[in-house]
C-alpha cells in the first residue's frame, strides 16, 4: 500500500508534463487524450484497491521518522479512512469528466492543454487529501486553484474571462488567509505536521487570542474555498462559465477537497472539536443550505441554477460536520450520535459528487446540442435526447432526495441525526430545503425536458457516445448508491468517520 500512496500525486503531475511534451512531438499529439484517461483510471483503481486496512503514514523520501531535525522537517503523507473516501470520490468524478471531455472539448482549441491542466488539478486535489502537514496542504490547494483558474477561463470569451478573474481574486484572498493561519500556528508550535500541531496547541493555550486568530483565518479562507455563504460570490459565475467537464470537477470534487475536506481536517484533527468551532460550522452550513436553495429557485440559466444548488448541498455536509463537532464537544460526548452525524455528512459528500457532476454533464450536453443554457429556450428534449434526459431525471431525483436514489438516504440520515442531537429546527430547515430543491427541479423537467421545443432545441439530437456513456456511469452510481448504503458504510464511510 505504501508504494501506491505517492502515485496518487506523482502520476497525474507527471502525466500533466508528459502531455505537454507529447503535444510537441510530431505524430504523438493524438496520445495525449488516452494518456490522461489512463492516468485517472489507474488512480481510481488504486483508490478502490486501497480501501480497508490500516492507515498509511509515509514520509517523503524516507526522511522524517527519526529523532532530531529529521523528525521536525519530514513531509508526511497520510492515507487514512477519510483520505481514501476522498481519493475514490475525486478520481471517480475525474475519470467520468475526462471521458466526457473527449467529445465535448473538441469545439475548443488546444485539447492537449486542457488535458495537462486537468491532470494538474486532479493530482493537486489528491495531494490535498493526502497532506499530513499544513504547509503542503496549502501548496496543493494553490496548485489545484491555479489550474482551475485557467480551466474556468478556457473558452477565452468575455464571460469566461470575467468569471475566471473574479475567481482568481477571491481565491487569492482565501489563500492569503489560509497562509496567515498556517504561519501563526507554526510560530506558536514550531511545527507544521498536523498531528504534532494538535498535540502542542493545548500547551500554548488552545483558547488564546493567537490561536483564535489562526482559527479564524483558516476557517474563513477554507469557507471561501468551499463557497459557503457569505463567501460564495465567486461560485455562481465560475461554474456556469467553465466547460461542462470542469463544472463537474469544480462542483463535484474541488469545493469538497479544497474546502469541506480541509475544514473537517482542521477542525477535527488540528484545532479540536470545541463548541465555538462547531457553532461556526453549523451557522455556515445552515445559512448556505437555505440561502443557496432560495437563490437557485429563481434561476432560468440551467448551469447557474446548478451552481447555487452546489452551495446549498454543501451546506448539508458542513451542517452535519458541525453537528458532529457539537456532540463531541459536550461534557459527556455521545460517540454513536456523532458517528451518525458524520455518516450522513460524508455519505452526502460522496452522493453530491455523483449527482451534481451528473447534472453538470447533462447541462453541458444539452447546451452543446441546443446552443443555450436558458430553460425557456429548450423543451421537448425527452424525445430528442432520451439518454441525456434520463440521466438528467436521475440526477434531479437524487439531488431532490427522492427515494430510492442515493440523495434520499444521505439527507434522511442528516435530518434524523440533527433531530437526535437536539436540533429539531435545523432538522426542519433541512427538510424544507429538500422540498424546495424538488420544486426547482420540477421547473427543469417542465421547461427543459417536456413541453414543445423552442429555438434550436427543435433540431437537437443525442450527444456523442463518450458523453452519454460518462453520464450513464454516474446515473448508475446515483441509482445503486442508496441501495448499497450498508456496503458503502462498512468499506468507505465508517472508516472515514
Amino acid at each position: 500500500m505504501k508504494t501506491l500512496v505517492p502515485l496518487f500525486v506523482v502520476l497525474p503531475l507527471g502525466g500533466a508534463f508528459a502531455v505537454v511534451a507529447l503535444a510537441h512531438i510530431k505524430g504523438l499529439k493524438r496520445l495525449t487524450g488516452p494518456l490522461a484517461v489512463a492516468v485517472v483510471l489507474f488512480n481510481l483503481i488504486a483508490a478502490v484497491a486501497a480501501l480497508g486496512g490500516e492507515p498509511v503514514r509515509l514520509f517523503v523520501g524516507g526522511w522524517g521518522e527519526g529523532p532530531g531535525l529529521r523528525g521536525v522537517l519530514g513531509i508526511e503523507k497520510v492515507c487514512d479512512g477519510l483520505a481514501k473516501l476522498m481519493l475514490v470520490t475525486i478520481n471517480m468524478v475525474a475519470l467520468v469528466a475526462v471521458v466526457f471531455a473527449r467529445s465535448y472539448m473538441r469545439r475548443f482549441t488546444s485539447m492537449w492543454l486542457f488535458d495537462s491542466l486537468f491532470l494538474l488539478m486532479t493530482g493537486a486535489m489528491n495531494g490535498v487529501v493526502l497532506a499530513g502537514d499544513l504547509f503542503n496542504l496549502f501548496v496543493f490547494l494553490e496548485v489545484a486553484a491555479i489550474a482551475s483558474y485557467a480551466l474556468v477561463g478556457f473558452g477565452c470569451e468575455g464571460e469566461e474571462l470575467e468569471a475566471a478573474f473574479k475567481y482568481l481574486v477571491l481565491g487569492t484572498v482565501s489563500s492569503a488567509f489560509i497562509l496567515m493561519g498556517v504561519a501563526i500556528l507554526y510560530s506558536l508550535t514550531g511545527q507544521l505536521n498536523m498531528a504534532k500541531v494538535a498535540a502542542l496547541l493545548p500547551k500554548v493555550g488552545s483558547t488564546g487570542p493567537a490561536v483564535l486568530l489562526a482559527a479564524a483565518a483558516l476557517l474563513g479562507g477554507l469557507a471561501l474555498k468551499a463557497a459557503m455563504v457569505p463567501f460564495h460570490a465567486w461560485l455562481p459565475d465560475a461554474h456556469p462559465s467553465a466547460p461542462a467537464p470542469i463544472s463537474a470537477m469544480l462542483s463535484g470534487v474541488l469545493i469538497k477537497a479544497s474546502g469541506v475536506y480541509a475544514l473537517a481536517r482542521i477542525v477535527f484533527n488540528v484545532l479540536g472539536a470545541t463548541p465555538q468551532y462547531a457553532t461556526v460550522l453549523m451557522v455556515l452550513g445552515a445559512a448556505s443550505m437555505a440561502i443557496g436553495v432560495f437563490l437557485a429557485v429563481g434561476q432560468w440559466d440551467f448551469k447557474r441554477l446548478l451552481a447555487y444548488h452546489s452551495i446549498s448541498q454543501m451546506g448539508y455536509v458542513v451542517l452535519a460536520l458541525g453537528a458532529a463537532a457539537e456532540v463531541m464537544s459536550r461534557a459527556q460526548p455521545d460517540r454513536a450520535l456523532a458517528s451518525l452525524c458524520l455518516l450522513g455528512g460524508l455519505f452526502h459528500l460522496f452522493n453530491h459528487a455523483a449527482f451534481k457532476s451528473l447534472l453538470f454533464l447533462t447541462s453541458g450536453s444539452i447546451e452543446q446540442q441546443t446552443g443555450t443554457r436558458l430553460l425557456k429556450e429548450m423543451g421537448g428534449l425527452t424525445r430528442r435526447m432520451p439518454l441525456t434526459a434520463f440521466c438528467c431525471r436521475v440526477g434531479a431525483l437524487s439531488i431532490s432526495g427522492v427515494p430510492p436514489f442515493n440523495g434520499f438516504f444521505s439527507k434522511l440520515i442528516i435530518i434524523v441525526a440533527l433531530a437526535l442531537a437536539g436540533h429539531p429546527l435545523l432538522a426542519a430547515l433541512a427538510t424544507l430545503v429538500a422540498l424546495t430543491t424538488l420544486l426547482s427541479f420540477v421547473k427543469v423537467q417542465r421547461y427543459a425536458l417536456e413541453g414543445e421545443p423552442a429555438g434550436r432545441a427543435v433540431g437537437a439530437k443525442e450527444a456523442p457516445a463518450p458523453m452519454y456513456l460518462a453520464m450513464l456511469a454516474l446515473a448508475a452510481v446515483c441509482i445503486v448508491g442508496g441501495l448499497a448504503l450498508v456496503l458503502l458504510r462498512n468499506h468507505l464511510l465508517a472508516p472515514a468517520g
